[in-house]
């Protein structure tokens, strides 16, 4: 493997002033979002832009995106302006130095997922997890899920010991494609670095649309793990908007309003059964996500005229 440290560049100085900040103790938790692999309404990119927005950040940490992105694969966009080219949407992978509403240090990692050096890159996190004398890794993600969104979003934690997450989750033992977050929380586990997960259930006919309820509810998870103060709360009015466009989206149309109530029946049935050996309740038949997607672009095609407006 290539030197890990050939793979990023840090601030120096900033990088001092968080040594001296942090002292001989712990140093601050570090929070990754990073965009690329499954992420259903947007759970892990709505906080990042949250945390972004809300609190100062500065650079600490440049990755080399040339060494890490498959440009061909996912191509960044680009803005064209009738004669010449205006804008270049750059790609990027950055450490934020951050403090919370309290004045407490965190560390935000977000940008693209890499694409290739995987392992390299990996190696390159723990460098600077042993640096800052980072106590524990975070990552934040949302899954599609069979539920309804007018019942408490669910939640599946996952860490590199049992002492770190609160309760089990939905899951059994199950194999799914990898993605850098979850390599990530093995690998520091391997290292013996403390890692978690959060993993949003979001409902999967809104998978595809920023849905603030999974941000919010990740932000309060996070909070709970690691002691900052994310100003989760201020996510509320969005997360109520949100709810309200998607009711009225549902009220006006039966196919959609049945399929709702169908998983409401589920999801009660399962509540009910969470305490006996089987943690599924009886089976409904549902439509696919693609089939809800379809009849909520049907709904939303019928809301506006031959103009489009």
């Amino acid at each position: 493997m290539a030197d890990p440290r050939e793979l990023y560049t840090v601030e120096e100085d900033l990088a001092a002033e968080l040594v001296a900040l942090t002292g001989d103790g712990d140093g601050p938790a570090l929070l990754h979002v990073l965009r690329g692999f499954i992420d259903a309404g947007g759970a892990g990119e709505l906080t990042g832009e949250h945390l972004v927005d809300r609190f100062e950040t500065r650079r600490l940490v440049t990755f080399d995106i040339d060494q890490l992105l498959d440009y061909r694969a996912r191509r960044p966009a680009m803005i064209f302006d009738v004669s010449r080219w205006r804008d270049y949407d750059e790609p990027q992978l950055v450490v934020d130095l951050a403090h919370d509403a309290e004045g407490t240090a965190f560390l935000l990692m977000h940008g693209l997922e890499p694409d290739v050096q995987w392992e390299r890159f990996a190696a390159a996190v723990r460098q600077l997890v042993e640096r800052f004398s980072v106590p524990l890794t975070v990552g934040v993600n949302g899954i599609p899920m069979g539920v309804p969104h007018t019942r408490p979003l669910g939640v599946t934690t996952h860490g590199t010991r049992p002492e770190l997450v609160a309760a089990p989750g939905w899951f059994g033992t199950v194999q799914v494609p990898a993605s850098v977050g979850a390599m990530l929380e093995y690998r520091l586990g391997r290292w013996g670095h403390d890692a978690v997960g959060v993993a949003v259930h979001v409902p999967h006919y809104l998978a595809q649309a920023g849905f603030p309820p999974a941000a919010m509810v990740a932000l309060e998870r996070v909070e709970q793990m690691t002691g900052l103060a994310l100003d989760s709360d201020t996510l509320e009015p969005a997360a109520r908007e949100a709810l309200e466009a998607v009711e009225r989206q549902v009220i006006a149309s039966d196919e959609v309003a049945a399929v709702v109530r169908a998983l409401e029946e589920q999801y009660d049935t399962l509540s009910r059964t969470l305490g006996r050996t089987s943690l599924l309740g009886e089976a409904v038949d549902l439509p696919t996500a693609d089939e809800i997607g379809a009849e909520f672009e049907r709904f939303l095609a019928q809301q506006h005229g031959p103009d489009g407006v």
